[in-house]
């Protein structure tokens, strides 16, 4: 149906689409998000290592909400270990690693879908020239001896069509869009964080590894003295051969064990380089024993968690999407609106095709309700009802894991230091132990057995201190990455 009447003028289009302009501007229909409620802690539980920073106490034991980022983690978190050889590996991820990168694309192509759904809120324009030669049949009805049967019809003309957002469908859309590449971006940051967290933790273990065989070296140079003063012994009279193959059993043995360890070593060097980026067949890692203090890390209250976390804020992103999808079946209920115009020239004649009275156009508009789908519209709207409940419950279910892991990371870095403690001390004994019962043997008081055994036990002792340091330091990057590193959800993109 034409909009235009030649006898009011243009008074009748612009009244409608007046009209229409404010219709436009209705509430989207659909409920309006808001994030699903979560009750965080008012503290964590286990928080008695050293190697944990806890937020500062202020008077009358209160956090202070006004200085929420206090206390914790920012930037690059791994410099918080002072390693410049770390430091150096980590900083390849953000450039060099294709896991990141396929992350970082799949945002963007969400991002991409954005703007697809944003241009729905404007008009499509089209327009071309055609041109068109036709032959009428002289039979045909009502033909005229002298009329022409023969013409040219040259047309250049442009189209326009709209359908305004009157009850939100667009706005719905795009907002659920926008939630979903926040969404996207969140998992490119949870990624990142992994990335970061799995190299941090390769690098330690690799370092650990170097610890362990440097003990291991120590120790075979010891056993080989000992092997020679045990054949001196025997030429002496003084030994005898089983203490010789004892000595050299137990040579053997560690010698072993440090072959064991650089199999493992090249392992975690080469799981470096490739998170890195490196050609292996060139790619090596200097031996570098694992002797630092471990750092200590700031977790700030448990409150700033819901934040932190990247898993977190791309769950809480999918429900705020999830929420728009009520609205968009929501507004299958009501009609859709649409409005479209022509305008161009049309001539039998090119002398006359660009001319004023070639010129032509019409506008009008059309509404469609449906009347009837046998439920399918309840159906679908029910159905994002569920969804948007299933995923509200997801996201409080992955806080609840993130307050789990926090706490899982918080107490083994408390018990390793415990049983650190404890190892200590007994690396101390096994010492003592070892250092009489070799004094002994030198004396011809007792048999070598007793200085193999003292010093069995002082090297499965000392490994196990070396193990405990790796593991502490492997606690301690689990803990940066349970806390979310040094992201926060202020840099979600808007």
């Amino acid at each position: 149906m034409s909009l235009w009447d030649a006898r009011d003028g243009k008074v009748i289009p612009l009244l409608v689409l007046g009209a229409l302009a404010l219709l436009a501007g209705c509430k989207a229909v659909g409920p309006n998000y808001n994030r699903p409620s979560y009750q965080a802690p008012a503290a964590y539980k286990e928080t008695g290592a050293t190697a944990v920073a806890p937020p500062p106490n202020l008077p009358g034991g209160n956090w202070q909400p006004a200085s929420p980022s206090d206390g914790m983690l920012r930037g690059n978190w791994w410099e918080i270990y002072h390693d410049p050889q770390l430091n150096r590996l980590e900083d390849r991820i953000a450039t060099e690693n294709p896991s990141l990168r396929s992350a970082i694309e799949t945002y963007l192509a969400a991002r991409d879908q954005i703007a697809a759904a944003r241009s729905l809120f404007y008009p499509t324009l089209s327009a071309g020239p055609s041109f068109t030669h036709q032959k009428l049949s002289s039979n045909r009805p009502f033909s005229s001896v002298s009329g022409s049967t023969s013409y040219n019809d040259l047309v250049l003309a442009g189209q326009a069509s709209w359908e305004p957002d009157f009850f939100g469908r667009i706005r719905r859309t795009v907002e659920a869009t926008r939630a979903s590449a926040q969404a996207s971006a969140a998992d490119a940051a949870t990624v990142d964080l992994a990335l970061h967290a799995e190299m941090a933790t390769a690098y330690f273990e690799l370092r650990g590894l170097d610890a362990q065989a440097q003990l291991l070296q120590s120790t075979v140079t010891n056993l080989e003295g000992q092997l020679q003063l045990t054949q001196r012994l025997l030429d002496g009279g003084v030994a005898t051969a089983v203490d010789v193959a004892q000595a050299q059993t137990q040579l053997e043995t560690v010698r072993a064990q440090l072959v064991d360890v650089g199999e493992a070593r090249a392992q975690y060097e080469h799981a470096i380089g490739t998170l890195a980026n490196y050609d292996l067949s060139r790619f090596t890692i200097p031996p570098t024993p694992l002797d630092q203090p471990l750092p200590q890390v700031p977790i700030g209250v448990p409150s700033q968690l819901l934040e932190r976390r990247p898993d977190i804020a791309a769950s809480e992103r999918l429900t705020d999407a999830a929420n728009a999808q009520i609205g968009i079946a929501i507004s299958a209920f009501y009609p859709n609106i649409s409005i479209g115009g022509t305008g161009g020239f049309e001539s039998t004649h090119g002398g006359t095709w660009l001319q004023g009275p070639s010129a032509l156009w019409s506008l009008g508009a059309q509404a469609t309700e449906l009347l009837f789908d046998a439920g399918q519209r309840h159906a679908l709207t029910s159905q994002a009802r569920h969804l948007y409940e299933a995923q509200a419950n997801n996201y409080r279910n992955t806080v609840l894991v993130a307050f789990q892991d926090v706490e899982d990371q918080l107490s083994n870095l408390r018990i390793l230091e415990q049983e650190s403690t404890v190892e200590q001390r007994a690396v101390a004994a096994a010492q003592q132990s070892f250092d009489l019962s070799n004094q002994r043997y030198k004396g011809g008081v007792t048999s070598y057995l007793e200085v193999l055994t003292a010093e069995a036990a002082l090297l499965q002792n000392q490994r196990t201190a070396i193990d405990l340091q790796t593991r502490q330091f492997a606690s301690s990057v689990s803990l940066v990455r349970a806390l979310g590193g040094g992201w926060d959800a202020t840099q979600l993109p808007r």
